[in-house]
């Protein structure tokens, strides 16, 4: 986790979008350091390129969409998601369409994609982006913020005023394991009543109840959750991606009410703003960190040489 990484081989797969319903192929490809994500769009001529950074975000209310010039990307953040989770740097992204594929509306499959192309570390030290200050949005009673931590760790809280799911509150404490074992599998879901909604607006024609959860005015019309806290780790899911646009992975204490990927963007927004309430270290600063924070002195030395067995 504090040396860049990207995949071993090129991997592949195919699915529907989410918003277009269109067919849409999909390959990662690796990638050499300080390169970071990048989306090539090969169904246009000259294939161009959209950068997965926040100053491209052009859609960040049902989905986290992306545009550089006149090119666009949509629905990015459960992909995003998996890259953060397992730490990926450094990717390119070829797609034949206009969306990622929305598989099964988690980013778990991204995530057994990305383990099955291997994961590949690079020689080139992580940045990290440690919070020192409280970074604050806000709309209405809706919020997010992120405040001093020695990790990652994201306290989220939602009531959507709906008889089926009460108000609820989940706290992940950053782990990679953590993050492929639950936050990842949690899937994408909606209201029966926005969902008809969005199709008049020429939204959601490829979902389903094999792609989202689906909510009514009385049940669930999937039937059942993968977990109980199913709907609230997808929220957690969606802020890790939208984040990731920063193009660092963040050290800090993510605090959320009610929030979704337009606060989401804000709070990114606002930190790139706000240079003065953060800083930047190195892996090996970060590793530091843990050591104070959470590693017996024995466990950071052992990690001290394996990195210097890896790279000298």
């Amino acid at each position: 986790m504090f040396y860049q990484k990207t995949i071993h081989s090129e991997i592949g797969c195919c699915g529907i979008g989410l918003h277009s319903g269109k067919k849409s192929l999909l390959t990662l490809k690796p990638a050499p350091v300080d390169s970071g994500i990048v989306f090539r769009r090969i169904d246009l001529p000259s294939h161009p390129i959209v950068r997965a950074r926040l100053e491209n975000v052009v859609h960040a209310n049902y989905a986290t969409s992306l545009c550089e010039g006149e090119v666009a990307v949509q629905t990015v953040e459960h992909l995003l998601a998996a890259l953060a989770g397992l730490g990926v740097d450094n990717l390119i992204i070829e797609l034949n369409s206009n969306e990622v594929p929305i598989m099964d509306g988690s980013a778990a499959p991204f995530v057994y994609l990305l383990h099955e192309a291997g994961l590949k570390v690079q020689t080139k030290p992580r940045q990290f982006i440690k919070i020192n200050k409280t970074i604050e949005v806000m709309d209405g009673d809706k919020y997010v913020k992120i405040s001093p931590h020695n990790d990652l760790c994201i306290d989220y809280k939602v009531d959507f005023n709906h008889p089926v799911i009460p108000e609820q509150s989940y706290t992940f404490e950053w782990s990679e394991e953590g993050f492929a074992k639950k936050i990842s599998r949690a899937r994408t879901f909606g209201f029966l009543r926005e969902v008809e909604q969005l199709r008049r607006n020429g939204l959601a024609k490829g979902g389903s109840l094999d792609n989202a959860i689906v909510i009514g005015d009385y049940s669930i019309l999937n039937g059942s959750l993968r977990f109980e806290e199913e709907l609230i780790c997808h929220k957690i899911m969606d802020s890790i991606g939208d984040l990731y646009l920063l193009g660092k992975p963040i050290i800090g204490r993510i605090e959320a009410y009610k929030a979704g990927h337009h606060l989401h963007s804000e709070l990114g927004r606002k930190i790139e703003k706000e240079t003065a309430k953060w800083s930047l270290l190195s892996g090996i600063e970060y590793l530091k960190l843990k050591r104070h924070s959470v590693y017996h002195e024995s466990v950071f030395e052992q990690t001290k040489k394996q990195v210097k067995a890896a790279f000298g």
